[in-house]
Parts: C-alpha cells; structure tokens; sequence
C-alpha cells in the first residue's frame, strides 16, 4: 500500500459525499410543500429526473450509508483503544460531543427561529408540523428520536444522528466490556435482522444493525489485508460493488423495501470493504474529494434551515418557488454546498477545536492495523 497519508482512504470520503448528496436530492421535494397537501407534486417532473432518478426515489438511503461508514470507521479507529483503555469514557465523549453539537445546537436555534417567522406568514409551520418547547427540549438533548416524541420537529435531518448517538454509547460500554470481537457484531447484526423480520421496527435497531454491520467489513479488512487472498477478495469485492447497483439499475426492478433494507446490510459493507483502500488519484482530486468529504455533517443539517430560509423568501415576495426549474436546483445545491463549506471551515473546526483544547481532550493517533488514519474522524 502506498504511504502517501493524503490518499488514504478517499474511497469513503467520496462514499460519505455521496450519501449527503443523495438525502439533499431527497429533501429537494420539500420546497413542493403546501400545507399538508402534496397532491400536486409530480416527481418525475423534478429537475434531471432521469438522471437523478435513483436519488430522488431512494435517497433517504443515504443515512444507511452514514450509520454503515460510522461503523466501520469506529471499529477500525476506536476499538482498539477503547478495549486496551487508552480511551477513557470522558474523551470519548468531549470527542463526540465537541464534532457534533455545537453545529447541532446552531441549526436547531435557526430553524426555531425561522419556523416562527414561517409561522407568522402561513399559520403552520414548514413541513415539520411540531415545533413546541417539548420537543425543543427533546432537541437540546439530542433525544430527538428516542421514542418520546410524537412526529418529527425542528430540524428533521437531525433524527439519524439522535438515534446514532445511543449506538455510540452501546458500542463504548459492549467495546470496553467485550472487546472488538467479531462475533459480537454478527450476534446484534442477527438480532437486529430477526427484530425487522418479526416487523419490530424501531431506528435505534435499524442503525444498530447498520453500525455493526459497517464495523464487521472493517474487522474482515483488519484480518482478510493480512491474507494472501487480499487482492482477490479486493477484486471481488469491487466487481460486486460496481455490478449489483447497474444490474439494478438497468433491469428496473420494482424491490420491496424491506428486502433493500436487508440487501443493503450486506451491500454497503462490501462497498466500504472495497473503498477502504489508497487511491492513485492526483493531489488536485485529493484535495477535491477531501473537501467534499468535509461537507457532509454541515450539509446534512444546514440544507433545511436553508430551505426554510428560501421557502420564507418567497412568502414575503408571494411568490410560488419554482422548484421545478433545473437553474433553480441547481442554484440550491451550489448554495448549500458552499455555504456547508464557510460552515466547515469557520464554525465547525474553531468550536470542536476549542472545546477539546478546554476539555484536554487530545484526538486519537493512532491505530494497530493497516487501515491507516483517517484524520477527519479524530
């Protein structure tokens, strides 16, 4: 493998792009919103329809994706350190706390805010139809999704990441108990696949499932790498990769969810499987999709505050949004990509940065196997 740190493991970066990418084209359907009438809304007539198809039909998939990725990046970068307890509980924490909140908390208090103003104009707020102190309050805590609320508030996207929370806190405690043995993950990737057959359908099992299923590819990377049947495996995996989703994609299958549900457990981690490796690119499309990796938690949540935000413009204008017009899908998507940049750069990285320097929590550096650093993790 090379040892150019800058090409490690842009596979995922590029993975994680375009899994923020696909839940925006999904969540272009928001600005068709009237009240709670949608009847009007014709998909197909949705801009690049016949090339976006696959995002705009199945783009809420893209969280699977995100909950796969953080399993498989947690099994590599924390477990060890977390079995040997060079990890403590308090670090773990401030390192979560300190990627996640504050960006969290901003959102949160701009949409409250913004809903009021949405209010005032429709008397019903946009697409989100509570916005009351409670489940404020369930948002301040990012409990947001953990069975007390009654629908979904505020800045809806955050859902994934209440629920992905609790997961953090099960892999901590079942991690430094247990260890990274590959068992246990097939044991609750069993469980949470019996639980969806028996229709036990609940988010935090959905991304339990996700997790560990994400973190066996990596536990299969750290043993299968050492292997004389590395490339063959890698080969096929790639094969896998590329040809399941054209196959797909060509014959137009009509899948039932559930069935993409369980196909995706398998699919994703064989996918990261392959990603996880060095790519020959140049250091210009380094930069490119290093970048574009670094907008992914900024863009999943600033693209409905920004929705909302341009949905209010157009009421004090009264105007209808065109969201049909290709010029005006493309303008939203430029928007919250760089806005998701200016984010990234000025108001994630100071504030995770300053609460780790007043909390002394240091970042993790290294990890015991060959899949190597992936800083953006720390």
């Amino acid at each position: 493998m090379s040892h150019d740190r800058s090409s490690k493991l842009l596979g995922l970066e590029a993975i994680r792009f375009l899994s923020a990418f696909a839940v925006l084209v999904w969540h272009y359907q928001h600005f068709s919103f009237v009240a709670y009438n949608s009847t009007a809304f014709v998909a197909a007539q949705q801009p690049f329809y016949s090339i976006l198809r696959v995002f705009y039909d199945y783009g809420f998939y893209g969280v699977q994706f995100f909950w796969c990725v953080s399993g498989f990046i947690f099994l590599g970068k924390y477990g060890g350190p977390i079995a040997h307890k060079i990890v403590s509980g308090r670090q773990f924490f401030v390192l979560r706390f300190s990627r996640l909140y504050p960006l969290h908390l901003a959102t949160l208090l701009l949409v409250a805010f913004l809903q009021v103003l949405y209010f005032q104009y429709h008397h019903y707020y946009f697409v989100n139809p509570t916005n009351d102190s409670a489940h404020f309050v369930l948002h301040l805590f990012f409990a947001s999704n953990w069975g007390f609320e009654r629908v979904y508030s505020f800045n809806g996207p955050i859902w994934s990441i209440s629920v992905e929370v609790l997961v953090y806190a099960f892999f901590f405690v079942t991690v430094r108990c247990v260890g990274t043995s590959p068992v246990l993950n097939i044991g609750i990737l069993i469980l949470c696949v019996l639980a969806r057959k028996m229709r036990i359908d609940l988010p935090i099992l959905d991304c339990l499932g996700f997790f560990y299923s994400g973190g066996l590819s990596a536990l299969a990377l750290q043993h299968l790498e050492k292997t004389r049947y590395r490339r063959f495996l890698r080969a096929l995996s790639l094969g896998v990769a590329v040809f399941v989703p054209i196959t797909v994609y060509m014959l137009e299958v009509s899948v039932p969810k559930y069935v993409v549900h369980f196909a995706l457990m398998a699919y994703i981690p064989t996918l990261l499987y392959c990603a996880a490796s060095d790519l020959n690119a140049g250091p210009r499309m380094q930069h490119i999709i290093s970048a574009a990796g670094s907008l992914t938690y900024s863009s999943y949540l600033i693209h409905f505050p920004l929705q909302l935000l341009i949905a209010l413009c157009f009421s004090y204008f009264n105007a209808l949004i065109p969201f049909y017009s290709p010029s005006f899908f493309v303008a939203f998507m430029a928007a919250t990509l760089m806005c998701s940049r200016l984010i990234y750069r000025y108001f994630e990285m100071p504030a995770q940065t300053y609460i780790r320097d007043r909390c002394g929590a240091a970042p993790i550096s290294g990890i015991d196997w060959p899949l190597p650093i992936w800083s953006r993790y720390r």
